[in-house]
């Protein structure tokens, strides 16, 4: 097991070696971009079965998403997604010499010679680099790529397109590479991470909507607030951080027939001053039409209608030296089932 895993994270030559190095061990063949050493995502040196994110990124908050892109069902209301794979520090002079060493001890591995040859000259000999910088040790860090390995195994293009070999970054200097970690990268990673509350919207009538009278739909602000999640990165002097949250802003209702009608006739609630979405119904108010709701026009029979209420949600983030700005909207919903009766009545 653990030349295999040595195997999958073995570091890659320069040029175009860095895309085409396999190692074929045990009957299996491994390719890996530089570096590669395993963290989840609570910063802890553990693999979890393979399914952490190769990353020394912190997130609390909120959070209940695996980074896929959406979190228990929260999507953005556009085409848009995270990064599939960015760029990070990771070690230190002698942290990167021991991961180098630990990555190319395989002794007689077929196919790795001139590689390992031409990764001995970029870090080691002076083309550029001679032993792993060691000499500047305290001014720089070593950064090295990060993938999202969902999306990998999904076989997201995205998830492949950070294919810069390990580099040096000074301290205090920003790589000249795209996506490199910044407050706004970090950001947009929270986003696929936040967790929002179950979109069940309360009804009335509770038990069963009657066919020609109107029921009634809202959301409460105090089950029905924003949610944050917050995103840190403090690794060898780059410390920053972002936090992003989401804030409903409306409820789509979807009464699951085109027998219906919508209050609004949209179907589009927006949110109250007081941040609920709605009105509760109140005793007297039968003769009135719901500022949010729904008129069943036939009845659901021996069966029920799936009502669909689904929350647009704003999302902004605030991050490391002021910078922040807005990010698509999220939606998230939840079906219903609601029974519609006939109303009876008794001729005397």
């Amino acid at each position: 097991m653990r030349a295999v895993r040595k195997a999958r994270l073995i570091a890659t030559a320069a040029g175009a070696l860095a895309a085409t190095c396999v190692l074929a061990t045990a009957g299996t063949a491994f390719a890996k971009d530089p570096g590669g050493s395993q963290f989840d995502v609570e910063g802890n040196n553990d693999k979890d079965g393979g399914q952490t994110l190769e990353s020394r990124i912190v997130f609390t908050g909120s959070t209940g998403g695996d980074g896929t892109g959406a979190s228990g069902g929260f999507t953005p209301a556009e085409d848009w997604s995270p990064p599939a794979c960015w760029y990070e520090p990771k070690w230190t002079p002698d942290q990167f010499a021991d991961e180098f060493r630990e990555r190319w001890d395989i002794p007689h591995a077929s196919g790795v010679g001139e590689a390992y040859r031409l990764s001995q000259d970029h870090y080691i000999n002076g083309e550029p680099y001679e032993d792993f910088n060691k000499k500047e040790a305290g001014k720089g860090i070593w950064w090295d790529s990060v993938r999202d390995e969902k999306r990998a195994e999904a076989g997201d293009p995205a998830a492949f397109a950070c294919d810069t070999q390990t580099f040096w970054v000074e301290n205090g200097e920003a790589p000249n590479v795209e996506n490199a970690v910044t407050p706004e990268i970090l950001a947009q990673l929270a986003y696929a991470r936040i967790k929002v509350p179950d979109t069940a919207v309360t009804l009335a009538p509770a038990d069963a909507a009657k066919v020609n009278l109107p029921t009634w739909a809202w959301l409460d602000k105090a089950e029905f607030d924003e949610v944050s999640v917050t995103a840190s990165l403090d690794v060898g002097g780059v410390n920053i951080q972002a936090t992003t949250t989401a804030t409903p802003v409306s409820l789509k209702l979807e009464p699951g027939t085109p027998d219906a009608e919508t209050y609004p006739a949209s179907g589009e609630c927006t949110i109250n001053d007081d941040g609920s979405i709605g009105e509760p119904y109140a005793k007297g108010k039968a003769d009135q039409n719901p500022p949010c709701g729904i008129k069943y026009l036939r009845s659901s029979g021996d069966g029920s209608f799936k009502l669909q209420a689904t929350v647009t949600w704003e999302v902004a983030w605030t991050g490391s030296g002021g910078a922040g700005g807005d990010l698509p909207d999220g939606t998230f919903g939840n079906d219903q089932e609601v029974v519609v009766q006939e109303i009876q009545s008794i001729n005397r």
